[in-house]
């Protein structure tokens, strides 16, 4: 792969989804109107979804339209024995076995995004001498849905890696790699603003205002509506009336209003959009 392709995939503080959207139209290549408009209507489909099928196809129409085959994204799971967060057009036959025996905590592909920036590729026939039999087992198995090589964009943040989208093909290699290479500056931005907008669907319960609060801030702030002092919070929660109280001062903090009741205000007004 040429090295032109080698850029991080790493999300910045100061950089908004609106901003990642401004930079990502005009992104095709030169003279390219065509590829203009299949990335300005990604992004503006993108924004509006607010399912995870809908996601799917707006990422799904950005790869028909590069000749990319199929694509996975898939969240690496903060908690030790959790499941992945998965949207993907992989053949579901595939990512049913893949996910049901846990195949994300041996996939070398994962481990390989959790410990480096650059995207990179994979698959049989790459770096075949420093695989294991257990790695060239797993994709070989692939192989057998269509999955024979990738190419993978690894999202971190300040804490480490969070994401990784990858895009798969069978034997169509040199064009496949051809469109990654063609595109690459618009594909590091795809990657960046899909799991921008793609984290928001296992967030969304807890969102009031458009801020996600954590589970426990949003826990104490609905017993709170529901009338319930601090120390009444403490008791129904198993926590002690300064924490509760702790997590009631950071929802607020993060609502960015003056009173509780405020907040109360803004979490009845969300509940009654949903």
């Amino acid at each position: 792969m040429p090295e032109s392709i080698e850029f991080s995939v790493v999300l910045p503080h100061s950089q908004g989804s609106s901003a990642i959207q401004q930079r990502l139209r005009g992104r095709g290549s030169a003279g390219s109107s065509k590829m203009d408009r299949v990335f300005q209507k990604f992004a503006e489909r993108l924004t509006e979804s607010t399912h995870p099928d809908a996601a799917q196809q707006s990422m799904a129409e950005v790869a028909v339209a590069l000749k990319l085959s199929c694509f996975a994204y898939l969240t690496f799971p903060r908690e030790p024995g959790s499941t992945p967060n998965l949207i993907s057009t992989y053949p579901p036959s595939w990512t049913t076995i893949y996910l049901q025996r846990g195949y994300e905590s041996v996939d070398p592909v994962l481990r390989r995004a959790m410990r480096q920036l650059k995207p990179f590729r994979w698959g049989l026939g790459v770096e075949t001498r420093s695989r294991s039999e257990s790695e060239r087992a797993l994709f070989e198995e692939a192989d057998n849905f269509g999955i024979r090589c990738g190419f993978t964009f690894p999202i971190h943040d300040d804490r480490g890696a969070i994401a990784a989208l990858s895009f798969a093909t069978d034997e169509r290699r040199p064009r496949f790699e051809r469109a990654l290479v063609e595109h690459a500056q618009s594909l590091r931005l795809v990657a960046t603003f899909f799991h921008e907008h793609a984290k928001r669907f296992w967030t969304i319960d807890r969102m009031v205002g458009g801020v996600v609060l954590s589970p426990r801030e949003y826990q104490c702030l609905e017993w709170s509506a529901r009338g319930k002092s601090a120390g009444e919070i403490g008791i129904i929660l198993g926590i002690s009336e300064r924490t509760a109280g702790f997590h009631l001062d950071n929802a607020r903090a993060k609502l960015r209003v003056s009173s509780l009741r405020q907040a109360i205000v803004l979490l009845t007004e969300s509940k009654s959009r949903k």
